[in-house]
């Protein structure tokens, strides 16, 4: 099969595409016909050598954490809600043994997979799982009761947008920054209230809510300088780890607990991806496909996302 992976790491003009054996789905597994893997800022990180998914001797290591595309074959022992040719989405852990999943087969227990929602492509079915679960563990640590305010900064991009329209499925008034070319996105998103991001953010947040937001998911890793936009005894989710010491010293000064969402909290989450389907199928979530390249071409989609300004997310299609 064909895949699209990296010998070394490096910049966009490591990737290759690279010729592996197709694989097959064991006892409580299925495979599915990959047609379309996102393009995440985890996976340029990953091709940078940035994160703990590391080369294995002489092995093309794979991205991708998002895939699309209908189930061609069912192991022993699954539960029967899948079968071949259902349109499916999953996320995928690239630290496992097979890699990510930029391929064209893909194997993944059963668990981790289910339909893709309805009346949608698989290009826009594949910008979901990833970027969907991490808003959506972002709002679950976070724990908050319906009708509160919530600020997200970053909200035109994939996760931000996601934490916006969750945020307003959950019953919650949302509070986003975005750039002035951003602000018609962000109000079509759901926020309530749009505020011009960069430098004295929280001061504009404030301006609207004068006691202070109940919580933020920082999605644009603005760090202590969001913190004020919080009230006292809040709470922030953070990405991309926790707080570093001098955050978190900021942050119990005025009590305000620091969360952490880490997106593979929720691997093998049936019940979690499966809410985001029906939440897609009801209109609640936008699915926004920046563009689409074929496998030889993702070293441009790399660049593109690495340059900065892609709303919703580039698509490698097999």
């Amino acid at each position: 099969m064909r895949a699209v992976g990296l010998l070394r790491y490096g910049g966009p003009e490591v990737l290759r595409v690279v010729e592996l054996s197709t694989p097959h789905a064991g006892p409580g597994e299925v495979r599915i016909r990959v047609r379309a893997a996102a393009v995440n800022p985890a996976d340029t990180l990953i091709r940078a050598g940035m994160t703990p998914v590391r080369l294995r001797g002489s092995d093309p290591l794979l991205p991708g954490q998002d895939i699309a595309g209908t189930i061609d074959e069912v192991g022993s022992g699954t539960s029967g809600v899948l079968a071949p040719g259902d349109p499916v989405m999953a996320m995928v852990n690239p630290t496992r043994a097979a890699g990510g999943g930029y391929a064209e087969w893909v194997v993944l227990p059963e668990a981790w997979v289910v339909p893709a929602p309805a009346g949608v492509s698989l290009a826009e079915a594949a910008t979901l799982p990833l970027n969907g679960l991490t808003a959506l563990h972002a709002l679950d640590q976070l724990r908050l009761p319906p009708g509160s305010t919530l600020a997200v900064t970053g909200a035109a991009g994939a996760v931000g947008g996601y934490a916006v329209q969750l945020a307003k499925a959950a019953g919650h008034r949302v509070f986003a920054d975005a750039a002035p070319g951003d602000a018609d996105l962000v109000a079509a998103l759901g926020a309530d209230v749009t505020v011009t991001r960069g430098p004295g953010v929280a001061d504009r947040f404030r301006e609207h809510a004068p006691d202070g937001v109940d919580a933020a998911v920082d999605t644009a890793l603005l760090g202590g300088a969001l913190l004020p936009a919080v009230r006292e005894g809040g709470a922030v989710a953070l990405l991309r780890g926790g707080p570093d010491p001098v955050l978190r010293a900021q942050a119990d000064q005025r009590r305000i607990d620091m969360v952490s969402a880490y997106v593979h909290e929720y691997d093998g989450r049936r019940d979690k991806l499966d809410l985001l389907r029906r939440l897609a199928e009801e209109g609640a979530l936008t699915l926004r496909v920046a563009g689409r390249f074929p496998p030889q071409e993702a070293a441009r989609a790399h660049e593109l996302l690495e340059a900065g300004g892609v709303r919703g997310r580039l698509i490698i299609e097999f």
